[in-house]
């Protein structure tokens, strides 16, 4: 049963992935990092490992993705004055 959990946590890890690679909106590849951290989190926690896990749940999913959403709304708004002045 625990075999099972890990490959679908996996294969959802590549499919986020995937689609981080390929696509063209920033939003979409920022929350699909942050849910890319959270399987692999959930990964970590399942093959025992709960420091790996928590760490990255932290970091990984909550830090890194604010600091991309933060950076994309600053460079947005650069880039309208930019374009109104």
């Amino acid at each position: 049963m625990l075999e099972w959990v890990i490959l679908v946590l996996v294969v959802f890890f590549v499919i986020t992935s995937f689609l981080v690679l390929v696509s063209r909106s920033l939003v979409v590849i920022i929350s699909t990092i942050g849910i890319g951290s959270v399987l692999l989190s959930v990964l970590f926690f399942t093959l025992g490992a709960p420091f790996a896990g928590a760490f990255e749940l932290s970091v990984g999913a909550g830090l890194i993705s604010v600091l991309f959403i933060i950076a994309t709304s600053v460079t947005d708004r650069a880039a309208d004055e930019i374009d109104n002045s």
